[in-house]
């Protein structure tokens, strides 16, 4: 009988290690898919160089699929263990955290060598936002009693 924290994925995964690994998933997707639009020409060209590439509303460069790649990569690695997907969480957050306060500072910047876009700055946020919880949520990990008659 699996308790309610260890549903998931994999047998014995707790909810934050299937998060983390659903993150990873998507951000590994996603830098694969933006590379089939901004090719590798212009690796960290932006929009004052020009630069229009989108997914979706997400301004992107090749520096930024690459980042993206790593991100997911590292979330699929680390969801193995609780541990690892809670430290997964706080890399989230802390480098979300730091990417939203850059794209603060650089969007439309000529020096932007990520190419951030407002529409970035709120996904940096959200995933920020989701790492605190893959890092902090409650799993109940106690092991379930049976009585014996």
């Amino acid at each position: 009988m699996a308790s309610a924290g260890k549903t998931g994925a994999r047998p014995g995964m707790a909810w934050p290690q299937t998060l983390a690994l659903a993150f990873g998933v998507v951000y590994l997707l996603v830098g694969i898919v933006g590379f089939f639009i901004t090719g590798f020409d212009g690796f960290t060209a932006n929009q004052t160089d020009g630069n229009m590439d989108t997914l979706l509303v997400f301004m992107i460069n090749p520096l930024h699929n690459v980042v993206h790649i790593v991100i997911g990569l590292a979330g699929i690695l680390l969801s193995r263990t609780l541990a690892g997907a809670r430290t997964y969480g706080w890399l989230l957050a802390v480098g979300y955290g730091a990417a939203f306060v850059y794209g603060l500072i650089a969007s439309g910047q000529d020096w932007d060598f990520l190419n951030i876009n407002t529409a970035d700055n709120v996904l940096h946020v959200a995933t920020a936002l989701v790492g605190l919880v893959i890092a902090l949520g409650p799993v109940d990990d106690r092991v379930a009693r049976t009585s014996r008659v």
